[in-house]
């Protein structure tokens, strides 16, 4: 039947409906019926598909005459997106494509680095379900984290000798690629901010701004394993901000020490419980999306238990 079907659409309306995009299209249906709006896309000179008024529209967990937040997606995106087999993923992935105006490129490195288990690793069982239902909301310092960040876009190769200026001159030749791992509302402010304290001078590797924490993020690049002088000179850091940078309106400053291992015991032994302050390993390569769903059913049965 789709076979034939399709042998007379191609006939009244030209290219689009070969018998495999008709089985995607049908899969698309039954997959979200009841919680969809389609509208037409049409195909710039280029080959990309522009945006009409609305590509597919989906009411996230609703019918279709639900109030909840909508948001459009191109066809080749939906396509993408119809091979994810777990929902609360496919779900995930959704909300923040459309949010971020992620191109079908970036959905795909994303999806490939494990965004979502590399965030869910970095929450609680409720918060993995609220990621699947809203997306990475961001109102706590905590929320920004994931475990690990992936810089493979930096184009550095993991056993070759690199220094952390080499490291840092990676990062902000792709500041660009490096705004969209750290994840929502950064703004980049400087490189190598000096400030000046007891007649000393020091250095703050990266400085960024969260506009939806309303804060200063400070990020320091280790090219090692974490050592506790390297928290310690991170909560210098942020004490010197809090106290002398930001203003009353703002919150707290977020220090993140970016480095190649860390031991998640010393981090927890070196800083007070309420430090706004936290590790993170960075691989050089796209991490194996099967050994992080891996640790990532691991650890939810560890806190199952």
């Amino acid at each position: 039947m789709l076979k034939a079907l399709a042998e007379r659409l191609t006939q009244a309306f030209g290219r689009g409906f070969a018998k495999s995009n008709l089985e995607y299209m049908r899969r698309f249906y039954l997959l979200y019926q009841g919680r969809l709006d389609i509208a037409q896309a049409r195909t710039g000179p280029s080959g990309t598909t522009v945006r009409t008024a609305a590509i597919a529209q989906f009411k996230t967990g609703q019918s279709k005459s639900g109030t909840g937040p909508a948001f459009a997606l191109s066809w080749t995106h939906c396509v993408f997106l119809l091979g994810i087999a777990n929902a609360d993923e496919r779900s995930f992935y959704e909300i923040e494509a459309a949010e971020k105006g992620w191109t079908l490129r970036e959905l795909k490195r994303q999806f490939d680095s494990g965004l979502y288990e590399r965030l869910a690793l970095s929450r609680d069982k409720e918060g993995i379900c609220q990621l699947a239902r809203q997306g990475q909301i961001v109102s706590q310092p905590q929320d920004l984290l994931k475990e690990p960040l992936v810089l493979e876009f930096l184009g550095l190769a993991e056993q070759a000798a690199y220094s952390e200026s080499d490291l840092e001159a990676a990062v902000i030749n792709r500041i660009g690629q490096f705004l969209l791992e750290l994840g929502k509302g950064f703004l980049f402010e400087a490189r190598q901010r000096r400030f000046t304290f007891g007649g000393d001078h020091f250095f703050v590797d990266l400085v960024f701004y969260n506009r939806l924490l309303r804060c200063y993020v400070l990020v320091d690049l280790k090219l090692g394993k974490l050592t506790h002088q390297d928290l310690g000179q991170m909560q210098m850091y942020v004490n010197y901000f809090d106290r002398h940078v930001k203003t009353e309106a703002e919150n707290a400053t977020v220090g993140i020490v970016l480095c190649k291992k860390k031991s998640g015991a010393l981090v927890e032994i070196t800083l007070p419980a309420d430090a706004n302050i936290d590790a993170r390993e960075y691989p050089l390569y796209l991490p194996s999306k099967e050994e992080l769903q891996t640790k990532l059913q691991e650890w939810t049965g560890e806190k199952g238990e």
